[in-house]
């Protein structure tokens, strides 16, 4: 837990001299972490989607291939459940390494340590056969426009890289190119108090945003993780509210349900409460052994309330009267600041914590999401099976909107685990897309949730054992004891022709496929 928080906030590391930015990169140590395609599977692969594509005329005379060349996503060895995601990758030539290096200066490195640290996801398991060639540090915006319009002529892919926080392989480089590090941009550009709006370069973090606000009675009201910027490769707009006063009160339950049942009640109420957040007993537990607290191990409910204070105390007796009508007990409420950020504290750790439970482990993180009148149905279907399941699961919940989160936490090593956690994400994820859901609630895509499964059932268990692309309603074939499953998360949340669409925007938008490629969209949705 620790290294991984170091490795988070730890400085950059020095840069090469631009007398030892000369290619070939082929010379460099290449990741070592999975085996190669063999030749076979590769030509297989390549002349699959040379026979399904085609050429589409774009701007300038531009080809936009009907279906993504070259990408696929393999299985790491034999019955591993690790997903490699592998993409076709072009060395880059020298005169574009120059020409970046003409107005970067020492902002630029190949170091091959530095390329996989850029490459390799700090709070996800999601892996990629490539790495990036070349890592960029821009420092304005009109540098971050020469670095696009350069990998635009040279056609290399572009991959931007913010806090480090995503978990679903956003920040993979499945084609090689050009990582942006945005670190470098963090200037607070203007600030529009009567507008209640501000622009700000993307490497600036929502904690340091919010010191700047803090004397003009403003605040960020996002709270996406510590380390998280306002990642993009423009200067973004973000809406702003007023400091009001804060309570933040807690309370306990007998069961996961009823807490659920509350955050709902609380919400249809009309009460105005800014943040619901709902953790269960295991994730008490490892509040507990990580921070040495005592509190009681069962599902807690935490909720913060602004407003004036005596509108902020009279919703939050509101909300206690709710929660006694659910079984509810031990509801305590604070509104001085060392009290109030205490309290936070434990839901701001709750990974972390998670992780002190086993130190070993890597988390597979869901992040379904129903319409608020199904999150109790939904939770407690969950949570039935996380209880029986062998591995420690942690549920987390911002109830308020009806998002939860479970901290799945397997040992890598073992393929029996990760096959049980991948079991328990797609049990959640098309339970979710049964009602209504969505398989990403706030963690978005990225190669994570673009997978497609084969589901192999053996009496009352199944597991994942590969991957592939079709769509079909897995629930039902499960119920009717169906021996394999096929399925896609997003395919079968938006539909074929959605992601079609999605594809003729960015190829209109990217007609060279630069941005970020091999995220999102599955690669056999042809258009």
């Amino acid at each position: 837990m620790a290294a991984s928080l170091l490795r988070l906030s730890r400085p950059r590391r020095a840069l090469l001299p631009l007398s030892s930015l000369r290619l070939p990169l082929s010379t460099q140590p290449q990741p070592t972490s999975s085996p190669a395609p063999s030749r076979s599977s590769t030509t297989t692969s390549r002349l699959r989607h040379f026979l399904a594509a085609a050429a589409a005329a774009a701007a300038g005379g531009t080809t936009v291939a009907l279906c993504d060349p070259g990408i696929d996503h393999r299985v790491g060895g034999k019955d591993s459940m690790e997903l490699v995601v592998e993409g076709e990758h072009r060395r880059v030539p020298q005169e574009f390494i120059d020409e970046l290096a003409s107005f970067l200066g020492d902002n630029l490195t190949v170091d091959y340590d530095e390329r996989s640290f850029h490459g390799t996801p700090q709070n996800s398991f999601h892996k990629a056969a490539n790495v990036p060639d070349v890592v960029v540090f821009p420092s304005s915006q009109n540098e971050v426009q020469k670095i696009v319009m350069a990998c635009n002529k040279y056609k290399i892919p572009i991959v931007p890289y913010g806090g480090a926080t995503s978990i679903e392989g956003h920040t993979l480089a499945p084609h090689g190119g050009v990582c942006i590090d945005m670190t470098l941009m963090k200037k607070i550009k203007s600030l529009h108090v009567e507008d209640m709006d501000v622009v700000v370069e993307p490497g600036v973090g929502w904690i340091e945003l919010n010191e700047y606000l803090k004397p003009y009675g403003l605040f960020f009201p996002l709270d996406p993780g510590k380390l998280a910027s306002h990642n993009a490769l423009l200067i973004c707009v973000s809406s702003l509210h007023y400091l009001e006063t804060q309570l933040v009160a807690m309370c306990n339950f007998k069961t996961i349900k009823d807490a659920a049942d509350v955050a709902i009640a609380t919400m249809l109420s009309g009460i105005q409460v800014s943040r619901v957040e709902l953790l269960d007993e295991v994730q008490i537990r490892a509040i507990n052994m990580a921070n040495g607290k005592n509190l009681p191990e069962v599902p807690t409910l935490m909720f913060e309330f602004i407003g004036t204070e005596a509108y902020a105390l009279e919703q939050t007796l509101l909300v206690q009267k709710i929660a006694t009508e659910h079984h509810g007990s031990d509801f305590v409420f604070v509104e001085e600041p060392d009290a109030k950020e205490e309290l936070w504290k434990i839901r701001k750790q709750a990974l972390w914590a998670g992780f002190a439970m086993k130190p070993d482990h890597e988390a597979m993180i869901t992040d379904v999401c129903v319409p608020l009148s199904r999150l109790a149905e939904c939770i407690s279907a969950s949570k039935r099976l996380l209880d029986a399941s062998p591995l420690t699961c942690l549920v987390i919940a911002h109830a308020g909107d009806g998002n939860f989160h479970t901290i799945i936490l397997f040992d890598p090593s073992k393929e029996d685990q990760r096959k049980e956690a991948e079991r328990l994400n797609h049990f959640m994820v098309h339970t979710a897309l049964s009602m209504e859901g969505t398989c990403t609630g706030e963690h978005g895509v990225g190669t994570g949730k673009m997978k497609a499964s084969i589901i192999y059932m053996f009496s009352t268990n199944f597991f994942v054992r590969h991957y592939c692309y079709l769509a079909n309603n897995a629930l039902a074939l499960l119920l009717m004891n169906t021996p394999f499953v096929f399925c896609q998360y997003l395919e079968k949340e938006l539909g074929i022709e959605s992601l079609r669409t999605m594809k003729r925007i960015k190829a209109a938008l990217d007609p060279n496929n630069i941005m970020n490629p091999g995220k999102l969209i599955p690669p056999h949705v042809c258009i």
